[in-house]
């Protein structure tokens, strides 16, 4: 996460207290929020000796400046008493630090060990299979969201975009190369202002940014802000000063206020910090709520959840400002809540690391109703990462921005297009059988709906109009039917989030049956059976007890006849194609994928069905390999195949076992609803990051990563 979000809580991982030996060079810039050069001195120091002051303050060092996996060397060390002192205790703030770390670095099993350490001293109780399960769940459900890195983002931090008409203003840190500016201690890089830049109507910039209002930035920091829907009110976040000046605190710290400018028709007034400021603490990332009654914001101020908090202040028809509210636990935690936006419906989207999430600061979201709001959800994949994701904002009915520090430790603005409900609700779908070629309803058919816990949710015989209609949630349902004188059919049908969408089962009708008569009995060895169409067969008369013998089907024959109706193959039904010849067949077949052998088992040698990292739909180019092998297995109906699905080794075990099964599935899913694959054809398996075809324990490059994520189809039978 971008370092200025981390300075309003430095103090959570600075050591409090006066120490007995004099201070060193590391002490000096730790103590004044430089931690790159903290972090470089404490390592020299622990060169020569490690020492329980060294390992904590070296931790938190890089934590601060967003090398996790240093950080979590150091505080593991700390943590396990690596040092010699006799005092081997620690702050339990540690515990979650460690949990937020190990989380960022994809652990999230051994992540949860920590957070359950966390709560039990605070005498909560974790269920920690319950909570992992609700982790992974994150990440592979389905996708509400495309993210896109915006052209507007970088080298340099950039966070808090809004879209106004065709322009873009932002937040960051860039250069502003004046000879004469200083540099902020912590990154090393210039303050932050607030930018502002022109944007085609596909994002794309069509013009160098520039600084926004004089009358706003300053020498010291600015950060998140908003306007009035007019226009004519600004308010932001800036470093408390005075006369352009820090302004410190009791505590020698320089807080962050709220501040205001107004538009008079021809000039903008000079900033003015808001009356509710608190001394000694911060106020900072405002927003309006639609309809401009409430400004909501964060702060740290006494009498909250703990951490930072989400605020809000009546805005009276004076133009004066009621006493800040807290919006309550519902939403906020012991830990962080910052970065509010208020949607035109009403709807609460901020930033958490205190709610359950995939890594550091997670998007949430709570809907507004009847003026209160519900319990946050997490947005998931792919708005969300391990890493930071924060200050999202819409600027339409579905399309927005918001900020993360995925790619790197300096933070991005990222585009956004909402292309599902965020919210959990039912929806009507209707459910049709019809014949195949007719197109009419079937009458007297037999239907079930299942849900994906193997749940019946319908279950009926209609009349002769082959309908029902549900309320259900959004999801994938198995949708069965069978009637007199039909094949039995069956189908995935996706319920999505729209209402009265119409699922249509086709049933293909059974043929009419053909003449057929036994021609010979009398002889004790053979029974010679006529078909119109398949001609005379002999088959050997102990095979077939009298009571059978009109139950036969006849070789060539294209449907079974009245008298040889009822046999399949475990009984005396028609001889089956030998094995031999199929596979002669499957062999000598040059359409479609060829068949190789790995391990003396048979394969479709169907090119790579890739999956992009940490999902699990099919992509747009594999979407043709399947197709391909739908048509072949169309012509070969007695195949049956087992699609295993392969993970890289990037994220926890047990996640990558519940990624591959479901890339598995959605592989055998995409077959049976796009290529018309009867789906008891098909098993699928899930093997996770257990038989890789690039060694990664050393690393591996995004290329060889991408091999091992892919699924293969084994023939189990023909």
């Amino acid at each position: 996460m971008m370092n200025y979000k981390v300075l309003l809580i430095s103090l959570l991982f600075i050591v409090h207290g006066a120490f007995a030996q004099r201070k060193t060079r590391a002490d000096r810039f730790y103590e004044k929020g430089d931690y790159i050069n903290a972090a470089s001195n404490y390592k020299l120091e622990l060169d020569k000796g490690s020492s329980k002051r060294v390992l904590e303050r070296l931790a938190n060092s890089y934590y601060n400046v967003y090398e996790y996996k240093k950080a979590a060397l150091y505080l593991s060390l700390y943590m396990r008493g690596k040092f010699p002192e006799d005092n081997k205790s620690f702050d339990n703030r540690y515990n979650f630090m460690m949990y937020q770390l190990r989380s960022a670095l994809g652990d999230h099993e051994g992540a949860i060990e920590y957070l359950a350490s966390f709560a039990s001293q605070n005498n909560d109780l974790l269920d920690k299979e319950a909570t992992l399960v609700e982790i992974e769940g994150l990440k592979v459900k389905a996708e509400d969201y495309t993210v896109e890195r915006s052209r507007i983002s970088s080298d340099f931090a950039d966070f808090g975009a809004i879209k106004i008409d065709d322009t873009v203003y932002f937040v960051s840190d860039r250069s502003k190369n004046g000879l004469l500016n200083k540099n902020y201690k912590w990154t090393h890089r210039p303050f932050l202002d607030i930018y502002q830049v022109p944007v085609s109507d596909k994002l794309k910039p069509v013009a160098v940014p520039n600084s926004y209002l004089d009358v706003v930035n300053s020498k010291l920091h600015e950060g998140n802000f908003c306007f009035s829907k007019d226009k004519k009110t600004f308010y932001f976040s800036r470093s408390n000063s005075e006369k352009g000046k820090k302004k410190f605190d009791t505590l020698n710290t320089n807080q962050v206020y709220l501040y205001k400018t107004t538009y008079n028709d021809t000039t903008w007034t000079p900033s003015v910090k808001l009356p509710f400021n608190v001394e000694g603490y911060s106020m900072e990332h405002p927003v309006l709520s639609a309809d401009e009654t409430k400004l909501y914001f964060a702060s740290n101020i006494p009498g909250g959840e703990g951490g930072f908090d989400i605020y809000y202040t009546t805005i009276n028809s004076d133009g004066s400002y009621g006493t800040p509210v807290n919006l309550g636990k519902v939403i906020n935690t012991q830990h962080r809540e910052q970065f509010p936006f208020v949607s035109e419906e009403g709807n609460l989207f901020f930033s958490s690391n205190g709610h359950l999430g995939l890594g550091m600061m997670d998007l949430f979201v709570s809907e507004n109703v009847q003026g209160g709001f519900t319990k946050p959800i997490n947005l998931g994949a792919p708005i969300n990462s391990q890493y930071d994701d924060f200050s999202l904002s819409y600027y339409d009915k579905n399309k927005g921005f918001f900020s993360s520090n995925r790619v790197s430790a300096n933070d991005d603005i990222y585009s956004f297009e909402q292309i599902g409900e965020i919210f959990i609700r039912e929806y009507i779908a209707k459910f049709e059988v019809r014949d195949r070629e007719t197109k009419e309803y079937i009458p007297n058919v037999t239907v079930s709906l299942i849900d994906k816990n193997e749940k019946v949710r319908y279950e009926n015989t209609l009349d002769t109009t082959a309908a029902f209609t549900l309320n259900l949630l959004p999801g994938t349902y198995q949708f069965a039917a069978n009637a007199d004188a039909y094949f039995n059919g069956q189908q995935f049908a996706r319920v999505l989030e729209k209402n009265k969408e119409t699922y249509i089962l086709y049933l293909n009708k059974k043929p009419e049956p053909k003449d057929a008569q036994i021609v010979n009995t009398s002889s004790s060895d053979t029974i010679r059976i006529t078909d119109r169409t398949a001609g005379t067969i002999a088959l050997p008369s102990g095979s077939v007890p009298n009571t059978e013998r009109t139950k036969l089907k006849l070789p060539g024959a294209t449907a079974p006849c009245p008298c040889l109706e009822g046999r399949n193959a475990t009984g005396v039904s028609l001889p089956k194609k030998p094995r031999t010849q199929i596979l002669k067949e499957l062999l000598a077949d040059t359409i479609g994928p060829q068949i190789y052998r790995k391990d003396g088992k048979l394969f479709f040698s169907v090119a790579p069905i890739y999956f992009d990292y940490d999902r699990w739909n099919i992509r747009a180019d594999s979407k043709k390999e399947l197709d391909i092998l739908a048509k072949k297995l169309e012509r070969f109906e007695t195949v049956e195949i087992k699609i295993s699905s392969h993970t890289d080794n990037r994220g926890s075990e047990s996640y990558n076992n519940v990624l591959s099964a479901k890339r598995a599935e959605s592989t055998r899913n995409y077959l049976a609803l796009e290529g018309f694959v009867n789906a008891r054809r098909m098993r699928f398996e899930g093997f996770g990051e257990l038989k890789p075809i690039e060694d990664c324990q050393q690393g591996c490059s995004d290329k060889q990563h991408q091999m091992n994520r892919r699924s293969e189809f084994e023939i189990i039978n023909y």
